[in-house]
C-alpha cells in the first residue's frame, strides 16, 4: 500500500520518527510533481507541525481532490479543492492551521514558487477567506537574536548595537520590521536577491551548483535556527518612518 510519510523535525539532532500531527491525503500527481515536498516543509518551517500523506483512497484530517471544497490552486491540468475534515482528531487545530495557511497570501505566495524544470506548475486561487489565523512563531528568541547578529549583521542593521556594520543599501531589521508584509519578506528571504546564491537552509534549499562556487563565506542555518530567526524578528520593534515606504522594483 502506498504510504508516503514526511515529517519535518524540529529539535537539533533528532533522529527518532516522530508521530505526524495531522494527515493529508492527495492525488498521486501531487505526490509525483514533487509540490508536496516542496510545500509542507516550508508550512513545518513556520509552524512545526508535521503531516503524513496519504493516498487519495484513504480517509485523512485534510483532502486534497480535484472534485469539490475550498478552491486551491490549478495546474497539471486540473482544478484543486481542499475539503478539511479533522475535527474528530486529537489535535483538529493542526489540520486547520495547515489549512488557513495554505490559502492565507503567505500560502498562496508558496503555491505559485513551485517549479518544474524552471516553469511556474500551479496558479493559486484568488478566494476571500474569512478568520485566516496569524502564524505564530515559537522558537527561542534570544538564541535567535544571537543568530541574527552573527549571520545576518554582516549586511543588515540588527538593532542600535551594530549601527555601521550593515551595507548602506540594504534595510536594517527594524525597517522591514515595519513592513505591511514583513513576516512573508523574513520567511522567504532565502528567494530574494542576493540570497540564494549565498544561503543554504538545511531541508529547504537545494546545494550550491559546484560549477558556481559561492564568492563570500555562505550563510547556512537548520530549519530549527530559521524558526529561532523568525521569532527574534517578530519581537523587533518597527521602525516607525512616519510615511509609506516607496519600494522601487
Amino acid at each position: 500500500m502506498f504510504r508516503l510519510i514526511l515529517i519535518i523535525a524540529f529539535m537539533a539532532g533528532t533522529t527518532a520518527a516522530q508521530e505526524p500531527d495531522f494527515t493529508l491525503s492527495s492525488p498521486v500527481a501531487l505526490v509525483d510533481s514533487g509540490f508536496l515536498g516542496f510545500v509542507l516543509p516550508r508550512f513545518s518551517l513556520k509552524t512545526g507541525v508535521r503531516a503524513e500523506i496519504l493516498p487519495d483512497t484513504e480517509p485523512a484530517d485534510i483532502s486534497l481532490n480535484t472534485q469539490s471544497g475550498v478552491p486551491v490552486m490549478q495546474g497539471l491540468g486540473q482544478q484543486y479543492f481542499m475539503m478539511v475534515e479533522g475535527q474528530n482528531t486529537a489535535q483538529p487545530q493542526n489540520a486547520q492551521r495547515f489549512a488557513d495557511w495554505l490559502v492565507s497570501e503567505i500560502g498562496k505566495r508558496t503555491i505559485e514558487q513551485f517549479t518544474l524544470d524552471g516553469a511556474q506548475v500551479f496558479t493559486a486561487s484568488r478566494v476571500e477567506v474569512q478568520g485566516v489565523a496569524p502564524i505564530i512563531f515559537e522558537g527561542d528568541a534570544k538564541r535567535g537574536e544571537a543568530l541574527s547578529f552573527t549571520n545576518c549583521g554582516r549586511c543588515h542593521v540588527i538593532d542600535p548595537r551594530n549601527p555601521m556594520s550593515g551595507i548602506g543599501s540594504t534595510p536594517s531589521f527594524g525597517l522591514i520590521r515595519g513592513l505591511p508584509d514583513w513576516d512573508e519578506r523574513f520567511m522567504t528571504f532565502y528567494l530574494r536577491a542576493p540570497h540564494p546564491a549565498i544561503t543554504q537552509i538545511e531541508g529547504i534549499t537545494d546545494p550550491f551548483d559546484p560549477a558556481r562556487p559561492v564568492s563570500i563565506f555562505p550563510l547556512s542555518i537548520t530549519q530549527t535556527e530559521m524558526e529561532d530567526i523568525l521569532t527574534y524578528v517578530s519581537t523587533i520593534k518597527p521602525v516607525n518612518l512616519g510615511a509609506p515606504l516607496v519600494e522601487h522594483q
